[in-house]
């Protein structure tokens, strides 16, 4: 399904359609500020299996970050965070940074390994905000994006469900995506690293 929601005023009746069918241990394309992303709930295994299927690689070896809804999500999946790097989630979110945190008990169950870090994710978009403030959980996200070749399908949400069609069971429309990903920063040592420079510009909020 190709499901269009407008991401300054997103329609509830939609965002509940996406939400059972998380719910229901679906997988969805859906928008980011930075690239168009795969996902599904974080607490449907099958759902996070059939994601890491679809990426070609096993749910152990997986790299997923999730999206919450603000900081306070954050707490139940990280073990305690510093008051310099918790200041600097505040300010950069919501906005286009994947930030690695030390992950709680939680994450190793959630993902069947020893995951002892989780990148998080607040996007400035209100569709996968809205989607997990109505879910009550985060969902996981994965880039659909070519880091080798910019593709036109990867921005395009007509073209992506084109692609995607059967192997998701939604698509959501929320216009055209950018093909630049996220800024990655390792918030895990003594001070914050930046190991992926993306969209985000992180040095404007240090």
């Amino acid at each position: 399904m190709l499901l269009e929601i407008h991401p300054d005023n997103p329609d509830p009746r939609k965002v509940k359609m996406v939400v059972d069918c998380l719910n229901d241990g679906g997988v969805i394309i859906y928008p980011t500020d930075t690239v168009y992303s795969l996902g599904c709930s974080l607490h449907k295994s099958k759902a996070v299996e059939r994601v890491a299927r679809l990426k070609g690689i096993k749910v152990e070896k997986s790299v997923f970050s999730i999206i919450c809804h603000d900081l306070s999500n954050i707490s139940d999946y990280t073990r305690q965070i510093n008051n310099p790097t918790f200041k600097l989630l505040k300010r950069a979110f919501p906005g286009p940074f994947t930030f690695v945190l030390n992950a709680n008990n939680n994450i190793p169950k959630l993902f069947k390994q020893k995951k002892r870090t989780i990148g998080i994710r607040i996007p400035n978009n209100n569709i996968p905000r809205v989607i997990v403030e109505t879910l009550g959980n985060p969902i996981i996200s994965t880039s659909i994006y070519d880091e080798d070749e910019v593709l036109e399908y990867t921005t395009d949400p007509e073209l992506i469900y084109e692609k995607y069609q059967n192997d998701v069971d939604i698509v959501v429309n929320g216009g055209y995506g950018n093909n630049e990903a996220s800024t990655v920063i390792d918030c895990t040592g003594n001070a914050p690293e930046i190991i992926r420079q993306g969209i985000g510009m992180i040095e404007e909020y240090m």
